[in-house]
């Protein structure tokens, strides 16, 4: 008879979507190499999980837990090991410690089976960070629960704060109706203005002589341009 408990035992905890009676569970969880692994950072990586879990042992495969809806880390992984033995030296040595600044839980799994890598929540991650109250920052900030009443009490003071004016304050009639005749004034201002400028330009047009066929050949002999051409053709 032992003193000290074994650290190599599961815990008292009974997944209850477990398929089967209990003595089918304690067959699996007496030969099982899987170890569920809790209480992670959603920023842990797989890369940081093999550096830690290698060291009991050769690892057979890691399987993060997702958000069934995000498809992102929510705080749990599967870790199966080839041989019970190292599964068993995990429970012993690597229970307990620290990974990210945060305390890790293992315990022995029946096995993975698909599916199961997904949160449970009603928001897609995990059950315990649905009714959490506390603030933390590994695991997403606020709890679903709490961050929801959150929003809802920003939504009621925003309400409050920004709805619109029910009733219309003193003189805003009287500055509405001046703004309006002052516009109504601008606007035919500036109609006037535009028909006074196309009278004008009519007129200065119907002022101007016509151009003389001598005045159109006196500017072609002026222009630098045609006489480079005249000179040309005098060389040819």
């Amino acid at each position: 008879m032992s003193l000290v408990n074994s650290l190599a035992v599961p815990s008292s905890y009974r997944d209850n979507q477990y398929q089967g009676n209990q003595n089918q569970l304690a067959d699996e969880l007496a030969t099982t190499t899987t170890l569920y692994v809790g209480n992670l950072s959603f920023y842990t990586t797989e890369e940081q999980l093999y550096e830690l879990f290698s060291k009991a042992g050769e690892i057979k495969r890691i399987i993060m837990g997702l958000d069934r809806n995000q498809k992102t880390p929510c705080g749990f992984c599967f870790v199966e090991y080839y041989h019970r033995v190292d599964a068993l030296d995990c429970m012993k040595y690597v229970n307990g410690t620290k990974l990210d600044e945060r305390v890790i839980r293992c315990d022995l799994d029946p096995g993975f089976k698909e599916g199961r890598q997904y949160g449970r929540g009603r928001n897609g991650g995990q059950v315990r960070d649905e009714y959490r109250e506390e603030y933390d920052a590994g695991r997403g900030g606020w709890g679903h629960k709490t961050r929801q009443e959150m929003e809802r009490q920003r939504a009621r003071e925003q309400q409050q704060n920004y709805e619109a004016i029910q009733e219309v304050p003193a003189g805003a009639g009287e500055y509405k109706s001046t703004a309006s005749a002052a516009g109504k004034k601008n606007q035919k201002v500036f109609a006037l203005s535009f028909t006074h400028l196309s009278v004008c330009l009519a007129n200065r047009k119907r002022s101007m002589p016509e151009e003389t066929d001598d005045r159109k050949r006196q500017k072609e002999q002026q222009n630098p341009r045609f006489r480079e051409n005249d000179d040309d053709e005098e060389d040819e």
